[in-house]
């Protein structure tokens, strides 16, 4: 062993819940964190008044450890700043692209955690897009940093077997625990000195490195009732808790109201319904009419009104007879 690990100075950069673990295990593991780097502080509240800070600058603080906030990554000051600290290593989870000014810094680099089994799903959203395209496996992969994004050198992948009652908040869960010790195990080599890192494209199997995971916006969110019953399926979980696939609940008369779905059952029934039809007792359920059978709503949030179970829903809302969805 060329160093110890009370040798080797850390400097952490990450942002969300995703990014505490992993800053948690190398904190408790006795790895020498000397510094954190986090996204500014959000304005919050209605006027702007309340200042919320990230998930990973409250865990730093908790453990007494330094943070650095800079609203600009080339920044002088802040740049002046980091170079103090005089890092061996640089660990992005969930944090923002960086320049190279800062990725390049450390004398043994930069490696980012991302929750996917790269090259597939590069990007912001790999969680969801893996659930949305029903893959039954994913993972965590470390890797160095170099000028595109998501793209650089291996250190390691880790797989993670996707159940079919997964969504994204339970694999999130999953990811982030397998992923906080993927990023130890991948510290470990590199102060071992036996780190082996091989090119993203000796796994280019012409499937892989075409499958993306874009940014989710809110019209990326709007249930198609004409897909597939498996395809609706996976599309709602893979949404779920956050931001929840959405439709519109359109009444006998009309009205629309917005309608978030987090959580269906697949029902294998044969129909000659028209896609979006509802068939309801009005008291414990609500099936979806699409291709393939049913989607039956489980679980589910009226615009203005908490999110509920569907007997909760059908209590509250007597016109669901003659409803459809669009």
């Amino acid at each position: 062993m060329y160093m110890k690990k009370e040798d080797l100075k850390i400097v952490y950069m990450g942002t969300p819940d995703f990014a505490v673990e992993s800053l948690r295990v190398l904190v408790e593991g006795g790895y020498r964190v000397v510094g954190v780097i986090t996204m500014p502080d959000k304005p919050m509240g209605r006027h702007g008044s309340v200042l919320q800070s990230s998930a990973v600058k409250k865990y730093a603080e908790s453990v007494g450890l330094p943070v650095l906030q800079p609203e600009k990554l080339k920044d002088e000051a802040f740049l002046e700043a980091l170079r103090a600290w005089n890092a061996d290593l640089q660990i992005v989870v969930a944090f923002r692209m960086l320049p190279e000014v800062v990725w390049n810094m450390p004398r043994l680099g930069t490696f980012n955690l991302h929750a996917s089994l790269l090259p597939r799903y590069r990007g912001a959203a790999p969680i969801n897009w893996a659930i949305i395209n029903g893959d039954t496996q994913t993972g965590v992969t470390t890797f160095f940093l170099d000028h595109e994004i998501d793209t650089g050198s291996i250190i390691m992948r880790e797989a993670l077997p996707i159940s079919d009652t997964d969504d994204a908040g339970s694999l999130h869960d999953a990811l982030m625990a397998l992923g906080a010790q993927t990023v130890l195990k991948s510290v470990d080599q590199i102060i071992d000195g036996n780190v082996v890192t091989y090119p993203q494209k000796d796994l280019y199997d012409g499937v892989s490195e075409f499958l993306s995971a874009p940014k989710i916006f809110k019209e990326t969110c709007r249930i198609d009732w004409n897909k597939p019953l498996k395809n609706l399926y996976d599309f709602v979980r893979g949404l779920s808790p956050y931001p929840a696939a959405w439709t519109e609940l359109v009444t006998s008369d009309g009205k629309r109201q917005v309608l978030k779905i987090y959580q269906t059952e697949k029902r294998l029934v044969q129909h000659q319904l028209s896609a979006g039809t509802i068939q309801s007792d009005g008291k414990s359920f609500v099936d979806v009419a699409v291709d393939g059978g049913y989607l039956r709503l489980l679980s589910v949030q009226l615009a203005g009104k908490k999110r509920m179970d569907i007997v909760a829903f059908l209590n509250g809302f007597k016109q669901i007879a003659g409803c459809h969805v669009e």
